[in-house]
């Protein structure tokens, strides 16, 4: 499919070409990725209890819906990466899967969790409709490939040690596999000891590979094993961020939410606060719709 270009220079028509012509759009649930519409990710770090996923699941929805815009809810039934072999982890998977099983049935949302081993894809992707590989797992070739040959949406974040055009090789390996519902998340570069940055050439240069691309705005801004016992963040730059990388023209933003950051499970430090998240999504919504006009 072609379209006439407006007049530009050769890097803006390079732009044009790659966010309007060659993306694959496609279906999860109710949600489509890659047809120009801003989708939301979102939920806690990690399955605390049934009784709390439900409700962040709930009030994630609410505040999507009141911004118009499509919500994809996330948690971990596991988090295998941990700083501290004493920090919390989550349900497993068994537990962890029947609170996201009942997340679906109990409010229709199409529900996102990671997976660490070859092992774990097939009972997952049983529950879930998105198979999210971490990014620490992003060049674990059988674990990419097991789950792109699940037939569910895999969502793959780029390693912190990964230049955003060695991404490609992960399409390859996905594609190469059977899979054409895939997602690639940018969720921040290693710069020195203990901290990350994002560099917004990514979200282009990724978008060129013709899948989706993902802005994890609260990973992005982990210190990782900055308390020396656990991962720090900086959750007051989470707005800035997030509104820089809609303006850049990503087709999803992934962030965690927690009620009281400061008594969340995991990855409280960079998590944003429930209350803050309705005026941000005001406010991504009318950025995306500026920058598509």
């Amino acid at each position: 499919m072609y379209c006439r270009l407006p007049a530009c220079s050769l890097s803006e028509q390079t732009v044009w070409q790659t966010a309007f012509i060659n993306m694959n759009s496609f279906k999860v649930g109710n949600v489509t990725f890659g047809d120009g519409r801003l989708t939301i990710i979102a939920g806690p770090c990690v399955v605390e209890s049934p009784q709390h996923t439900l409700m962040m699941a709930r009030e994630c929805a609410v505040r999507a819906r009141n911004a118009g815009l499509d919500l994809v809810f996330k948690a971990s039934f596991d988090k295998a990466n941990r700083s501290s072999v004493r920090s919390f982890r989550g349900l497993g998977m068994e537990a962890g899967l029947e609170v996201l099983r009942q997340v679906k049935e109990e409010l229709g949302l199409p529900v996102l969790t990671d997976v660490h081993d070859v092992a774990q894809v097939g009972p997952v992707a049983e529950v879930v409709d998105i198979l999210q590989i971490p990014a620490f797992l992003s060049r674990q070739t059988d674990l990419v490939l097991e789950a792109a040959r699940s037939g569910k949406a895999v969502n793959v974040k780029k390693g912190q040690f990964l230049a955003p055009q060695d991404a490609r090789n992960i399409v390859d390996k996905a594609r190469a596999a059977g899979c054409e519902k895939l997602l690639l998340t940018e969720r921040g570069v290693s710069f020195g000891y203990n901290n990350l940055v994002v560099d917004m050439r990514s979200f282009p240069i990724m978008r060129e590979f013709g899948v989706p691309v993902v802005f994890d705005v609260t990973h992005s801004l982990q210190l990782p094993g900055g308390l020396g016992h656990a991962t720090g963040g900086q959750s007051e730059y989470i707005e800035p961020l997030a509104r820089a990388g809609v303006a850049c023209g990503v087709d999803a933003v992934f962030m965690e939410v927690h009620e009281r950051p400061e008594r969340a499970l995991s990855d409280g430090p960079n998590a944003l606060p429930l209350e803050r998240m309705q005026s941000l999504l005001n406010t991504l919504r009318d950025i995306h719709a500026l920058v598509r006009r």
